[in-house]
């Protein structure tokens, strides 16, 4: 059965085989998307030393976040008009552009710019992703399909760190400076998946009469860049008091507003209101951004545990998230073939937000003498959790929908969910950083008690550049080693305690999923039959 046979007219199903191709070729570039949110974390180091640009150092994370989630939304209303198969390629040629540029840049600036525009193709790759899977495979079916994608999630959070450690630590490769090929790695890979898709992914394209909510579009992009800005950018950088953070947030919501009522009044709708109508929409928007504030504040929080508190090297850190990488992965099979095989979707983000609770609250116990293996098994729950949760509400999402809101209401899924991620992250970040001063200010105190010859040499000038540059703790005498470790300890238990509560309310959420059957072959077909036309897209 050769790869044309994917060429299928409205209606007909796809193989076992036919599907695993076009897999091939979503994965590849969900791969590329969820590894460049991680990749560079650990070769910041060795960029801003380059570029001498510490002060702009949270920019290249930030300005790839923004992009991606503001456009995810967008991309699942222009492939509703124009077909799938153009604009995930649009997505994955600006991916790649994006990543040649940003391993050629030669200053902060063009690197940020350049992130921006990476951060834009991998919108497209993490939304349409989904909507894709949701075009060729009925719910029933889905499961066994949409586990591989967890498992894609849970590979990245491990590879990224670890990848962009490797790179990082190499002075050149092939005569290039080591950091670099951070992004050249996406070439052979971008390219793999432009041909696999451009093989393989015919899908119909409905036929009708289309428009483009331009003002909308502006007013969404606007809204999420300039609220992200203030709640993950300048919020920490500069405080929560600040007149840009106040003043962006306030425009930013204002925005939103804005945004939410021309919504309702235009003829064709970025985000259409009236599918919040829709129950199981709601809901799983809701428990999306859930999950991704707890997945990222798992993925950021650990790792600086581990490097911090443990002493361990990046590289290090990243290789002891592998539990975290097991859960995911594990937990994200298992329930998409169970899913296919006994029709049931509910008790899963039950029982994984439940999961996710346990495990983060089990997190309360870390100290600094915690050993690895209990470490590990706490990653393991969380992971499990994150699993059992993170595709299954995509597949009870698309079940709910009709077939010609599968791109929008897929994409918005996905939307949400980085918000949580970007929010949940901030929202971390910010707590880690107040209590941190809190609790070094009591350890100092107690300290004089103590040893007051120690605090001599702990004074708020070591605290505050405690709060700037960890490496400052190594340069302490033992005692007051000890003294700010436990503040760091004592700050991460504030961290999770208020996860925590988070993923408590996704556990209760997850109680009021309607779960209905799962639509099969036939009646799937039946509605794709319904909502195509014959042109091929």
């Amino acid at each position: 059965m050769g790869l044309t046979m994917t060429t299928n007219a409205p209606g007909k199903a796809h193989t076992h085989k036919e599907i695993m191709v076009i897999l091939g070729g979503l994965m590849t570039g969900l791969l590329l998307a969820a590894l460049d949110q991680t990749i560079v974390s650990t070769a910041l180091k060795s960029i801003t030393e380059d570029f001498n640009g510490l002060n702009h150092y949270t920019w290249v994370v930030t300005a790839y976040l923004l992009t991606s989630t503001a456009s995810t939304p967008l991309y699942g209303k222009i492939s509703d008009i124009y077909g799938r198969r153009p604009v995930f390629q649009f997505a994955i040629v600006t991916f790649l552009l994006g990543s040649l540029l940003a391993g050629a840049a030669q200053d902060m600036n063009q690197l940020i710019a350049t992130r921006a525009l990476q951060g834009l193709g991998a919108g497209g790759l993490m939304a349409l992703t989904f909507v894709i899977i949701g075009d060729i495979v009925p719910p029933r079916e889905r499961g066994r399909y949409v586990g591989y994608f967890g498992a894609v999630w849970g590979l990245s959070s491990v590879a990224g760190p670890l990848l962009g450690g490797f790179f990082s630590d190499r002075e050149t490769i092939l005569g290039i400076t080591g950091w670099r090929w951070i992004f050249y790695i996406n070439i052979p890979f971008g390219i793999l998946a432009l041909v696999l898709t451009s093989a393989t992914l015919h899908l119909a394209k409905q036929k009708r009469e289309h428009s483009i909510d331009y003002l909308g579009a502006a007013l969404l992009v606007t809204s999420v860049t300039l609220v992200l800005l203030s709640l993950s950018v300048y919020g920490p950088q500069d405080g929560w008091t600040d007149s840009r953070t106040l003043s962006y947030l306030a425009i930013g919501l204002i925005l939103t507003v804005l945004f939410i009522w021309w919504e309702g009044r235009a003829k064709e709708p970025i985000i259409p209101l009236d599918l919040f109508k829709n129950h199981t929409f709601t809901l799983t928007s809701i428990l999306g951004a859930i999950i991704g504030a707890g997945m990222f504040g798992a993925i950021v929080m650990l790792p600086l545990y581990l490097q911090v508190v443990k002493g361990d090297s990046a590289t290090s850190a990243g290789l002891k998230l592998i539990p975290l990488m097991l859960g995911i992965v594990s937990t994200s099979i298992i329930s998409g073939k169970l899913i296919s095989k006994h029709g049931k979707y509910k008790r899963f983000p039950i029982m994984g937000t439940a999961l996710m609770t346990i495990g983060i609250l089990a997190m309360y116990r870390l100290e600094i003498d915690t050993p690895f293996w209990e470490i590990a098994i706490y990653a393991l729950m969380v992971g499990a959790g994150l699993g059992l949760s993170m595709q299954t509400i995509v597949i009870a999402l698309q079940n709910a929908v009709d077939f010609k809101d599968m791109g929008i209401a897929t994409s918005s899924n996905t939307f949400f969910r980085s918000l949580g991620s970007v929010f949940g992250t901030a929202l971390f970040g910010a707590i880690l950083s107040n209590r941190l001063g809190h609790y070094l200010m009591v350890g100092r105190e107690e300290l004089a008690t103590s040893n007051p010859t120690a605090a001599l040499s702990f004074t708020e000038s070591d605290i505050e550049m405690i709060k700037q540059n960890t490496g400052v703790i190594a340069q302490l005498p033992p005692d007051a080693q000890t003294t700010a470790l436990n503040a760091f300890v004592d700050s991460f238990h504030v961290v999770f305690l208020a996860a925590a509560p988070l993923t408590a309310i996704g556990f209760f959420i997850a109680l009021f999923l309607r779960e209905a059957p799962l639509r099969t072959n036939e009646d799937y077909a039946a509605a794709r039959q319904e909502s195509a036309g014959e042109t091929l897209g």
